[in-house]
């Protein structure tokens, strides 16, 4: 780690697939719901808002008519915010569904979008990222100039990030989401990320998230890594580790401001955000 680590990049995931308004009524799942929790997580330093679409019911959907409306949502708070959709196949089979998002342009256009690099099983069901698939997704963003989010559960799933850029499929510097404490994965341990850390490219930039009663404790491992934060809704709906609480996602960027503030890190602007990864400005 440097002597002086760089301005802590927080990641905010507030809605995902699995939350419900019957699991927790702090979920934003419409367009001006999302933009108003935006809006308050960006005021708190939040500068990349990781999104999940849902349809007139609220279920998961991968149809880009349904990921726009959130995209343009989010520009409209802040246009210097980067925004992240989601590529996952928890839901979705097909490379072609799940690629929709990406062919989204003007207002609507990402400036990224996730890729997990393999198949693993959350609690209750599998999250399958077929080898074609992870490819297939690797090159349409390649082409379209999006730059990938990569999701590890595992630090074998870098190992094939690492053949995907001897490719020629991933560029840098790598934008690597670790996540830990899911069941049947990698634990929330200071020994689990360092397996992690060490398969990173030297110039990489990693955040760290934590599943469920685990966020906390993960997201205070990749502040004091060196490394930055995913938190949200999305990850976790308790706000304590003995569930007598739902959180807010404005209450979950405080409490990691609160840490960053604690470790001297302090939170990334956008632009800072965009120079750390490599993106252009805003058009």
């Amino acid at each position: 780690m440097a002597d002086v680590a760089p301005p802590l990049i927080l990641n905010l995931a507030p809605t995902g697939m699995v939350p419900t308004k019957e699991l927790t009524p702090h979920v934003p799942i419409s367009p001006q719901e999302i933009a108003d929790d935006v809006g308050r997580c960006a005021a708190l330093g939040a500068s990349i808002i990781h999104l999940h679409a849902r349809d007139e019911q609220g279920r998961p959907t991968t149809r880009a008519e349904d990921m726009a409306p959130l995209v343009e949502a989010v520009r409209c708070v802040d246009p210097a915010l980067v925004v992240c959709v989601t590529c996952s196949g928890r839901f979705a089979t097909s490379l072609d569904e799940r690629a929709a998002v990406l062919d989204l342009s003007g207002s609507a256009r990402p400036d990224m979008a996730s890729i997990t690099l393999g198949s693993n099983n959350f609690v209750q069901q599998a999250s399958v990222n077929a080898p074609d698939t992870i490819r297939g997704l690797a090159t349409r963003m390649r082409e379209r100039g999006i730059k990938p989010e990569l999701e590890v559960f595992e630090p074998g799933m870098l190992t094939y990030g690492h053949y995907l850029a001897e490719k020629g499929l991933l560029d840098g510097p790598w934008y690597v989401n670790v996540l830990l404490g899911n069941l049947g994965t990698s634990p929330a341990t200071p020994g689990a990320l360092a397996a992690f850390l060490a398969l990173l490219p030297h110039d990489a930039v990693f955040a760290v998230a934590g599943i469920g009663r685990f966020q906390t404790s993960a997201n205070l491992l990749g502040i004091a890594s060196g490394g930055h934060v995913r938190v949200g809704i999305e990850d976790n709906v308790w706000w304590d580790r003995a569930r007598t609480r739902l959180a807010t996602n404005a209450e979950l960027v405080e409490r990691v401001r609160r840490a960053a503030e604690l470790a001297e890190r302090p939170l990334a602007t956008p632009a800072q955000t965009r120079e750390l990864l490599g993106l252009p400005a805003p058009s």
